[in-house]
């Protein structure tokens, strides 16, 4: 993990907190339900500005894995591209999008049956349908199917259906109906009914979180809502031009959610934790268009940032650093919307960059309740801290519960295949000069730094220290 240009790595089976790097497969990643409770309630705001009571109920963390907290922990870093470079849908699919998110008025949360407002955005109720947030008259007139071993049970009577797949079927029913002029109401045969079931199978797909995100906003929308990918560097103009307003709300943020004085957040203190970098921008031909290196994804909210992701685009993942934002808009999960959001962007980038599929949200520590959110973006993987396997969460979890330190790999055989193999081979800086260790030590005058040199490497490991420089006075 990085901070600013420092690189660090926890010594796993010393420290009190054991820090497990932590990935999610973009490409496989499916919402959970209060992921898509706070991606509606960030459409709803800024199509009809609308501030749910709730949200500030969903802020609080949650240790349970099932179902997503809804954290504003500082510690991930968000974002997303802008508007502009994130639409690039195909016209049927934006189409397909907006006409089936425009029947799915409501949504049903673990049992309870939650009414969402009809939103011009992308959720709009069909005016001739029950609305089972309301069970009352129109549910009365759906009848349940009868409970096994139930003397008396009506089995002519149709069996209960959700309100949504019956609007559905009746708008479909009746676009047939202009099409061929010769069906009524619901009495569909032959290829009319396997027309209708195959179109049911296809509205009832989930949603992800592109139909989410990139869904059209309607023209009189109460908010804007931009999100801008900037290089983090004085030479690029919206960076500079930005870099004030961006500073002072890293200060806000730092004061009131961390408690830290003025002088822990000034401007030198932001440069060098969240814009110096160890990584060089680069653009490669089979890259992503805006390249690899550290960049700034800003929230742009009626022309006001409300929110920075820091992060880095790797060639193989996108690397989240950290958020930071506008205390004021805490209430719309700015911590869980800025993840999704990266999530999206990273599968947005592999469509350009095959090998970038992966999204790293920085370490996940089981040992602090609060930290467990980030494994709630299924699918993931934790790091073997010895052999450096990736392993689904789902086995690693029983195994931390047991003990806050763990190793994941159950081969025991298995060994760190990069670990250090020849100490000579590490490559020093000495007096401007690289040369490997073997010609260092001949050279050295002093007592002997074996020992210092050998936890190094024995950190970094053989590749890395080929690769990297280790500075010799």
């Amino acid at each position: 993990f990085r901070s600013g240009k420092y690189v660090y790595k926890p010594i796993m089976n010393q420290t009190c907190c054991p820090q497990y790097t932590i990935r999610c497969q973009a490409l496989h990643f499916q919402a959970s339900k209060s992921h898509k409770k706070v991606l509606k309630k960030m459409l709803k705001f800024i199509s009809k500005g609308d501030v749910s009571k709730v949200a500030s109920e969903e802020e609080p963390m949650d240790s349970h894995i099932e179902d997503v907290a809804a954290c504003d922990f500082p510690y991930k870093s968000e974002s997303q591209v802008s508007q502009s470079e994130l639409t690039p849908l195909a016209v049927d699919h934006a189409e397909r999008v907006e006409k089936e998110d425009k029947d799915s008025g409501e949504t049903k949360e673990e049992g309870n049956v939650q009414k969402v407002e009809s939103d011009s955005v992308q959720i709009c109720t069909d005016k001739d349908a029950p609305v089972p947030a309301e069970p009352s008259r129109s549910a009365k007139a759906v009848h349940a199917p009868p409970k096994p071993g139930r003397k008396g049970a009506d089995l002519s009577k149709p069996l209960c259906r959700k309100a949504k797949d019956i609007r559905k079927e009746r708008k479909l029913q009746k676009l047939l109906q202009n099409q061929m002029g010769t069906l009524e109401g619901s009495q569909l045969q032959g290829d009319q009914a396997f027309l209708l079931q195959n179109s049911k199978s296809k509205t009832n797909q989930p949603k992800n979180i592109e139909d989410f995100v990139f869904v059209p906003l309607p023209d009189d929308a109460r908010h804007k809502l931009e999100v801008r990918l900037v290089p983090v560097s004085f030479e690029d103009p919206q960076f500079k031009s930005s870099f004030n307003q961006s500073a002072t709300l890293f200060a806000k943020y730092q004061m009131s959610v961390h408690k830290d004085t003025p002088s822990d957040c000034g401007e030198n203190e932001f440069t060098r934790f969240l814009c110096d970098s160890p990584l060089e921008a680069e653009h490669a031909p089979n890259g992503p268009e805006c390249g690899y290196g550290s960049f700034h994804q800003q929230y742009w909210l009626d022309g006001k940032i409300i929110a920075v992701g820091v992060i880095d685009i790797l060639p193989y993942c996108v690397s989240s650093v950290y958020l930071y934002y506008d205390p004021d808009f805490s209430f719309l999960s700015l911590g869980v919307y800025s993840a999704l959001r990266e999530i999206a962007f990273t599968r947005q980038l592999h469509e350009k960059a095959p090998d970038l599929c992966f999204y790293y949200m920085g370490f996940y520590i089981h040992s602090c309740p609060k930290m467990r959110y980030k494994g709630q973006y299924r699918p993931s993987d934790l790091l073997c801290p010895e052999t450096y396997v990736w392993t689904p969460i789902e086995q690693c979890l029983p195994l931390l519960e047991h003990s806050k330190y763990s190793r994941f790999n159950q081969d025991g055989k298995a060994v760190d295949e990069g670990r250090l193999k020849e100490l000579g081979r590490v490559r020093v800086l000495h007096k401007r000069t690289v040369m490997p260790y073997s010609v260092y030590k001949k050279r050295r005058k002093g007592p002997s730094d074996e020992a210092s040199v050998q936890q190094y490497a024995s950190l970094v490991g053989q590749t890395c220290s080929e690769r990297m420089l280790l500075f010799r006075s």
